[in-house]
Protein backbone atom coordinates (compact mmCIF):
# COMPACT_ATOMS: atom_id res chain seq x y z
CA UNK A 1 0.00 0.00 0.00
CA UNK A 2 1.41 3.14 -0.78
CA UNK A 3 1.62 5.95 1.28
CA UNK A 4 0.12 9.53 0.60
CA UNK A 5 3.84 10.94 -0.23
CA UNK A 6 5.12 7.96 -2.02
CA UNK A 7 1.88 7.91 -4.23
CA UNK A 8 1.75 11.33 -4.94
CA UNK A 9 5.74 11.25 -6.50
CA UNK A 10 4.94 8.60 -8.25
CA UNK A 11 2.02 9.95 -10.06
CA UNK A 12 4.60 13.27 -10.39
CA UNK A 13 7.40 11.73 -11.91
CA UNK A 14 5.15 9.27 -14.38
CA UNK A 15 3.03 12.57 -15.50
CA UNK A 16 6.07 14.19 -15.90
CA UNK A 17 7.51 12.08 -18.15
CA UNK A 18 4.61 11.84 -20.35
CA UNK A 19 4.93 15.88 -20.42
CA UNK A 20 8.34 15.64 -21.68
CA UNK A 21 7.43 13.38 -24.76
CA UNK A 22 4.55 15.45 -25.59
CA UNK A 23 6.18 18.25 -26.08
CA UNK A 24 9.27 16.43 -28.33
CA UNK A 25 6.38 15.07 -30.26
CA UNK A 26 4.13 17.96 -30.61
CA UNK A 27 7.28 20.15 -32.56
CA UNK A 28 7.35 16.67 -34.26
CA UNK A 29 3.91 17.25 -35.37
CA UNK A 30 4.15 20.61 -36.27
CA UNK A 31 7.04 20.21 -38.42
CA UNK A 32 5.96 17.64 -39.83
CA UNK A 33 2.50 19.05 -40.96
CA UNK A 34 4.07 22.18 -42.61
CA UNK A 35 7.04 20.41 -44.52
CA UNK A 36 4.63 17.74 -44.92
CA UNK A 37 1.85 20.64 -46.55
CA UNK A 38 -0.84 18.73 -43.97
CA UNK A 39 -3.67 20.55 -42.34
CA UNK A 40 -4.25 17.29 -40.41
CA UNK A 41 -0.79 16.91 -39.15
CA UNK A 42 -0.89 20.42 -37.74
CA UNK A 43 -4.48 19.83 -36.11
CA UNK A 44 -2.97 16.74 -34.59
CA UNK A 45 -0.42 19.06 -33.02
CA UNK A 46 -2.81 21.04 -31.63
CA UNK A 47 -3.99 17.75 -29.59
CA UNK A 48 -0.93 16.72 -28.40
CA UNK A 49 -0.43 20.55 -27.33
CA UNK A 50 -3.37 19.99 -25.55
CA UNK A 51 -2.12 17.04 -23.85
CA UNK A 52 0.77 18.77 -22.64
CA UNK A 53 -1.76 21.43 -21.21
CA UNK A 54 -3.36 18.75 -19.46
CA UNK A 55 -0.11 17.50 -17.72
CA UNK A 56 0.41 20.51 -16.19
CA UNK A 57 -2.95 20.56 -14.51
CA UNK A 58 -2.63 17.01 -13.41
CA UNK A 59 1.10 17.80 -12.17
CA UNK A 60 -0.70 20.69 -9.91
CA UNK A 61 -3.34 18.93 -8.75
CA UNK A 62 -1.39 15.70 -8.09
CA UNK A 63 1.04 18.07 -6.26
CA UNK A 64 -1.56 19.48 -3.99
CA UNK A 65 -3.30 16.32 -3.42
CA UNK A 66 -0.48 14.64 -1.50
CA UNK A 67 -0.48 17.55 1.06
CA UNK A 68 -1.22 16.30 4.00
CA UNK A 69 -4.29 17.76 5.87
CA UNK A 70 -3.95 21.05 7.25
CA UNK A 71 -6.22 23.53 9.49
CA UNK A 72 -8.25 24.56 6.27
CA UNK A 73 -8.47 21.34 4.72
CA UNK A 74 -9.13 19.05 7.75
CA UNK A 75 -9.99 16.20 5.47
CA UNK A 76 -6.84 16.45 3.63
CA UNK A 77 -6.63 17.84 -0.51
CA UNK A 78 -7.79 14.65 -2.17
CA UNK A 79 -10.44 16.32 -4.08
CA UNK A 80 -8.20 18.51 -6.13
CA UNK A 81 -7.30 14.80 -7.72
CA UNK A 82 -10.73 14.54 -8.31
CA UNK A 83 -11.26 18.07 -9.83
CA UNK A 84 -8.60 17.62 -12.00
CA UNK A 85 -9.68 14.12 -12.88
CA UNK A 86 -12.94 15.89 -14.20
CA UNK A 87 -11.32 19.04 -16.07
CA UNK A 88 -9.09 16.33 -18.27
CA UNK A 89 -12.61 14.46 -18.39
CA UNK A 90 -14.40 17.87 -19.77
CA UNK A 91 -11.37 18.44 -22.04
CA UNK A 92 -11.30 14.92 -23.58
CA UNK A 93 -14.68 15.66 -24.61
CA UNK A 94 -13.97 19.07 -25.87
CA UNK A 95 -11.32 17.73 -28.11
CA UNK A 96 -13.87 14.47 -29.43
CA UNK A 97 -15.91 17.15 -30.22
CA UNK A 98 -13.61 19.47 -32.05
CA UNK A 99 -12.95 16.26 -34.12
CA UNK A 100 -15.99 15.50 -34.58
CA UNK A 101 -17.02 18.98 -36.28
CA UNK A 102 -13.59 18.76 -38.09
CA UNK A 103 -14.17 15.72 -39.86
CA UNK A 104 -17.91 16.51 -40.63
CA UNK A 105 -16.69 19.77 -42.00
CA UNK A 106 -14.17 18.09 -44.89
CA UNK A 107 -16.98 15.54 -45.88
CA UNK A 108 -18.82 18.24 -46.42
CA UNK A 109 -16.39 20.28 -48.37
CA UNK A 110 -15.91 16.62 -50.52
CA UNK A 111 -19.69 16.36 -50.87
CA UNK A 112 -19.99 19.74 -52.42
CA UNK A 113 -17.48 18.85 -55.52
CA UNK A 114 -14.13 20.76 -53.15
CA UNK A 115 -10.72 18.82 -53.19
CA UNK A 116 -8.85 18.58 -49.62
CA UNK A 117 -5.14 19.02 -49.60
CA UNK A 118 -2.64 15.57 -50.45
CA UNK A 119 -0.27 15.49 -47.93
CA UNK A 120 3.48 14.72 -48.22
CA UNK A 121 5.16 11.16 -47.05
CA UNK A 122 6.50 13.04 -43.74
CA UNK A 123 2.87 14.28 -42.34
CA UNK A 124 2.47 10.00 -42.71
CA UNK A 125 5.73 9.14 -40.90
CA UNK A 126 4.74 11.51 -38.17
CA UNK A 127 1.37 10.35 -37.91
CA UNK A 128 2.70 6.41 -37.58
CA UNK A 129 5.41 7.57 -34.62
CA UNK A 130 2.49 9.20 -32.97
CA UNK A 131 0.26 6.51 -32.86
CA UNK A 132 2.71 4.44 -31.70
CA UNK A 133 4.41 6.53 -29.05
CA UNK A 134 0.90 7.71 -27.60
CA UNK A 135 -0.22 4.20 -27.11
CA UNK A 136 2.69 3.25 -25.15
CA UNK A 137 2.54 6.39 -23.02
CA UNK A 138 -1.63 5.51 -22.63
CA UNK A 139 -0.16 1.58 -21.37
CA UNK A 140 2.47 2.97 -19.55
CA UNK A 141 0.62 6.14 -17.62
CA UNK A 142 -2.35 3.42 -16.83
CA UNK A 143 0.11 0.73 -15.60
CA UNK A 144 0.27 3.54 -12.78
CA UNK A 145 -2.30 4.72 -12.56
CA UNK A 146 -4.29 1.24 -11.21
CA UNK A 147 -1.25 0.81 -8.99
CA UNK A 148 -1.79 4.13 -7.39
CA UNK A 149 -5.20 3.83 -7.61
CA UNK A 150 -5.17 7.65 -9.42
CA UNK A 151 -8.24 8.95 -11.01
CA UNK A 152 -6.62 11.86 -12.20
CA UNK A 153 -3.53 9.73 -13.63
CA UNK A 154 -5.88 7.39 -15.46
CA UNK A 155 -8.11 10.08 -17.23
CA UNK A 156 -4.84 11.62 -18.32
CA UNK A 157 -3.86 8.14 -19.52
CA UNK A 158 -6.89 8.24 -21.73
CA UNK A 159 -6.21 11.14 -22.89
CA UNK A 160 -3.01 9.83 -24.22
CA UNK A 161 -4.95 7.37 -25.99
CA UNK A 162 -7.37 9.94 -27.53
CA UNK A 163 -4.51 11.42 -29.22
CA UNK A 164 -3.23 8.30 -30.58
CA UNK A 165 -6.97 7.80 -31.76
CA UNK A 166 -6.98 11.07 -33.68
CA UNK A 167 -3.31 9.73 -35.20
CA UNK A 168 -5.38 6.59 -36.54
CA UNK A 169 -7.19 8.85 -38.43
CA UNK A 170 -4.62 11.22 -39.28
CA UNK A 171 -2.64 8.01 -40.71
CA UNK A 172 -5.69 7.09 -42.89
CA UNK A 173 -6.53 9.96 -44.37
CA UNK A 174 -2.93 11.01 -45.08
CA UNK A 175 -2.05 6.90 -46.57
CA UNK A 176 -5.21 7.20 -48.61
CA UNK A 177 -4.76 10.33 -49.98
CA UNK A 178 -1.01 9.49 -51.02
CA UNK A 179 -1.68 5.82 -52.47
CA UNK A 180 -5.22 6.90 -54.07
CA UNK A 181 -5.28 10.57 -54.09
CA UNK A 182 -8.25 12.79 -55.47
CA UNK A 183 -11.79 11.87 -53.56
CA UNK A 184 -10.15 9.41 -51.75
CA UNK A 185 -8.84 11.72 -49.47
CA UNK A 186 -11.67 11.69 -47.30
CA UNK A 187 -10.97 8.34 -45.40
CA UNK A 188 -9.57 10.97 -42.69
CA UNK A 189 -12.69 13.02 -42.19
CA UNK A 190 -15.12 9.36 -41.44
CA UNK A 191 -11.90 7.37 -39.51
CA UNK A 192 -12.03 10.88 -37.46
CA UNK A 193 -15.58 11.04 -37.02
CA UNK A 194 -16.01 7.04 -36.15
CA UNK A 195 -13.15 7.63 -33.24
CA UNK A 196 -14.40 10.67 -31.90
CA UNK A 197 -17.44 8.78 -30.74
CA UNK A 198 -14.41 5.98 -28.36
CA UNK A 199 -13.12 9.79 -27.07
CA UNK A 200 -16.84 10.87 -25.91
CA UNK A 201 -17.79 7.46 -24.65
CA UNK A 202 -14.35 7.75 -22.44
CA UNK A 203 -14.93 11.56 -21.36
CA UNK A 204 -18.09 10.94 -20.25
CA UNK A 205 -17.26 7.84 -18.20
CA UNK A 206 -14.32 10.01 -16.31
CA UNK A 207 -16.76 13.11 -15.87
CA UNK A 208 -19.49 11.53 -14.45
CA UNK A 209 -17.42 9.32 -12.44
CA UNK A 210 -15.34 12.23 -10.87
CA UNK A 211 -18.78 14.67 -11.14
CA UNK A 212 -20.01 12.25 -8.84
CA UNK A 213 -17.26 12.25 -5.91
CA UNK A 214 -17.29 15.74 -5.75
CA UNK A 215 -21.20 15.75 -5.28
CA UNK A 216 -20.26 13.39 -2.68
CA UNK A 217 -21.94 10.64 -3.80
CA UNK A 218 -21.83 7.19 -2.18
CA UNK A 219 -19.60 4.45 -3.06
CA UNK A 220 -19.95 1.99 -5.09
CA UNK A 221 -23.01 -0.96 -4.39
CA UNK A 222 -19.68 -3.38 -4.01
CA UNK A 223 -17.69 -1.30 -1.53
CA UNK A 224 -20.72 -0.57 0.33
CA UNK A 225 -21.82 -4.21 0.69
CA UNK A 226 -18.42 -5.28 1.31
CA UNK A 227 -18.18 -2.47 4.56
CA UNK A 228 -21.19 -4.30 5.76
CA UNK A 229 -19.82 -6.98 5.71
CA UNK A 230 -16.77 -6.56 7.61
CA UNK A 231 -19.23 -4.26 10.31
CA UNK A 232 -21.63 -7.53 11.14
CA UNK A 233 -18.78 -9.93 11.00
CA UNK A 234 -16.94 -8.33 13.97
CA UNK A 235 -16.99 -10.12 16.86
CA UNK A 236 -19.12 -7.84 19.81
CA UNK A 237 -20.99 -6.04 16.79
CA UNK A 238 -24.87 -6.55 17.26
CA UNK A 239 -26.08 -4.67 14.72
CA UNK A 240 -25.38 -1.45 12.79
CA UNK A 241 -27.73 1.69 10.98
CA UNK A 242 -26.42 5.39 9.74
CA UNK A 243 -24.02 4.10 7.41
CA UNK A 244 -22.82 6.46 5.02
CA UNK A 245 -19.89 6.34 2.26
CA UNK A 246 -18.16 8.40 0.18
CA UNK A 247 -14.50 9.44 -1.39
CA UNK A 248 -12.29 11.71 -0.92
CA UNK A 249 -9.46 11.76 -3.20
CA UNK A 250 -8.31 8.10 -3.19
CA UNK A 251 -9.10 7.62 0.36
CA UNK A 252 -13.00 5.86 1.18
CA UNK A 253 -14.42 7.75 3.78
CA UNK A 254 -17.01 6.23 6.09
CA UNK A 255 -19.41 7.08 8.92
CA UNK A 256 -21.36 4.31 11.32
CA UNK A 257 -23.06 3.85 14.50
CA UNK A 258 -22.47 0.27 15.36
CA UNK A 259 -24.82 -1.28 18.50
CA UNK A 260 -23.11 -3.60 21.04
CA UNK A 261 -23.84 -5.17 24.26
CA UNK A 262 -24.81 -2.92 26.91
CA UNK A 263 -23.01 -4.39 29.60
CA UNK A 264 -19.61 -3.66 28.30
CA UNK A 265 -17.18 -1.67 29.34
CA UNK A 266 -16.06 1.42 27.86
CA UNK A 267 -12.53 -0.32 27.09
CA UNK A 268 -14.18 -3.19 25.61
CA UNK A 269 -16.80 -1.38 23.43
CA UNK A 270 -14.24 0.62 22.17
CA UNK A 271 -11.77 -2.36 20.74
CA UNK A 272 -14.83 -3.55 19.10
CA UNK A 273 -14.26 0.16 16.60
CA UNK A 274 -10.78 -0.48 16.49
CA UNK A 275 -11.18 -3.94 15.13
CA UNK A 276 -13.67 -2.56 12.49
CA UNK A 277 -11.43 0.17 11.67
CA UNK A 278 -8.20 -1.93 11.61
CA UNK A 279 -9.96 -4.69 8.88
CA UNK A 280 -11.16 -1.82 7.15
CA UNK A 281 -7.78 0.01 6.88
CA UNK A 282 -6.35 -3.32 5.87
CA UNK A 283 -8.39 -3.34 2.91
CA UNK A 284 -9.10 0.07 1.90
CA UNK A 285 -5.89 1.57 2.98
CA UNK A 286 -4.59 3.42 6.29
CA UNK A 287 -5.71 6.17 4.91
CA UNK A 288 -9.20 5.65 5.41
CA UNK A 289 -11.26 7.75 7.30
CA UNK A 290 -13.46 6.17 9.51
CA UNK A 291 -15.88 7.99 12.02
CA UNK A 292 -17.73 5.20 13.95
CA UNK A 293 -20.11 5.96 16.81
CA UNK A 294 -20.90 2.99 19.56
CA UNK A 295 -24.29 2.57 20.74
CA UNK A 296 -25.64 -0.21 23.25
CA UNK A 297 -27.95 -2.70 22.01
CA UNK A 298 -31.94 -2.70 23.14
Amino acid sequence: MHTGKERSETAVKVTANGMIVNIILTIFKFIAGILGNSAAMIADAVHSFSDFVTDIVVIVGLKAAGKPADHNHQYGHGKIETLCAAFVGIVLFIIGLEIFLSGLGKIHVVINGGNLQQPGLIAFIAAVVSIVTKELLYRYTLNYARKIKSDAMEANAWHHRSDAFSSVGTMLGIGGAIALGGKWVVLDPIAAIVLSFFIFKVALEITYRNANELTEAALEKEIIEDIQHVIVSTEGVKDFHKLKTRKIGNNIATDVHIQVDKGLSLIEAHDICTEIENRLREKYGKEAILYIHCEPYI
